[in-house]
């Protein structure tokens, strides 16, 4: 099974009841499928960064599940369907660990690994260095 975040704008013009109507229904598209909801986020009503129609604001929502390709298909048919859903898009998560953080993590081990009687000697000799800046000037 792959991962998939797919986030939607709905109109603001919808009563919360509405709202939460229309995400149980979305939500119900995933189960039936046979995915697995992983979360749900609400951020409730944002100014949107152009104009979508005639609205300046729309309330976000996004679904991170898990399932096959036939779900995002299944939710963006019945995305095109609704005309209280302004925009939407699916995106295919990927599984791999961030790449930024294992390179912090791998660097983090390397400096762990030098000891502290190397840090010491580079953070003297940095130290060296930036007093003889100061004294240049």
């Amino acid at each position: 099974m792959k991962l998939y975040e797919t986030g939607f704008l709905l109109a603001p013009n919808l009563t919360d009841d509405e709202s939460e109507k229309i995400i149980q229904q979305m939500a119900e598209v995933v189960a039936q499928k046979n995915g697995r909801m992983t979360k749900i986020d609400r951020w409730g009503k944002r100014k949107t960064a152009y104009s979508i129609g005639k609205f300046g604001e729309a309330s976000y929502v996004f679904f991170h599940y898990e399932g096959t390709v036939d779900i995002p298909h299944e939710l963006q048919r019945r995305f095109k369907q609704m005309d209280t859903v302004l925009r939407y898009l699916t995106l295919n998560k990927d599984v791999r660990e961030n790449v930024r953080k294992k390179r912090k993590a791998d660097a983090e081990a390397r400096k762990r690994a030098r000891g502290p009687a190397e840090e010491s000697g580079e953070q003297a000799a940095a130290e060296a260095g930036a007093r003889d800046v100061r004294e240049e000037k």
